[in-house]
């Protein structure tokens, strides 16, 4: 298993610039909004063995892995882009908005966001509209990055367990909105609800019983 690292974090660190990792969850699923988060350390902050890329981790250990991160870092942001911006403007465009709430909320108005290095998980994003450096399975690599994605994963858990109890027949408390067969076959019998992202294919053939 790759170990998450500071070595990027040192690198900018070293040119006096705060680096601001950004991951977002939920790109995938049938159901729930993106969200993003982005998190800086503070200069000279260790690597833990606790934060590492969140799909390797239990449900239990994100959630401490989490609780290490808010008690560490120096800044946090949270942004989401909802089901009707996904339909809206597309999954990447709105994954993209997410990034640059959760990097605005992060600095507060305190600073530049541009004054920052702003490290991405994945590819590149010129739809975020900052200057960003893209590191491809960032959250395996770098700490920063891999805190926003524990951040940003936690935090989509909790909103798509909260509407699990508001739909319970689509079991999102477990597959969190995810296309598995008992979710396709809810949407099939019962139909979407409005937290369904309806420009989803799978979504659209099953609602209409295709």
């Amino acid at each position: 298993m790759r170990r998450t690292g500071v070595r990027y974090e040192k690198r900018s660190w070293e040119a006096g610039r705060l680096l601001i990792g950004v991951d977002e969850a939920g790109r995938g699923p049938l159901a729930g909004p993106v969200v993003a988060a982005a998190v800086a350390f503070p200069i000279g902050c260790r690597r833990s063995s606790l934060v590492r890329d969140s799909k390797t981790l239990s449900e239990g250990q994100r959630d401490s892995a989490a609780r290490w991160i808010r008690a560490k870092a120096s800044a946090i942001g949270v942004g989401c882009a909802s089901v009707r911006e996904i339909d809206r403007f597309n999954i990447r465009r709105a994954t993209a908005l997410a990034m640059r709430r959760a990097v605005d909320r992060a600095v507060g108005g305190r600073f530049d966001p541009s004054q920052a290095t702003i490290l991405i998980d994945g590819l590149a994003m010129p739809e975020l509209g900052l200057p960003h450096e893209a590191l491809v399975d960032g959250d395996a690599i770098s700490l920063t990055i891999s805190a926003a994605g524990i951040i940003a994963k936690t935090v989509r858990d909790l909103l798509m367990g909260r509407l699990a109890g508001r739909h319970p027949v689509y079991d999102w408390a477990s597959n969190r909105g995810y296309g598995t067969e008992a979710h396709r076959r809810a949407i099939d019998d019962h139909g979407p609800t409005r937290h369904h992202r309806q420009s989803f294919m799978p979504v659209a053939q099953l609602g209409l019983g295709l």
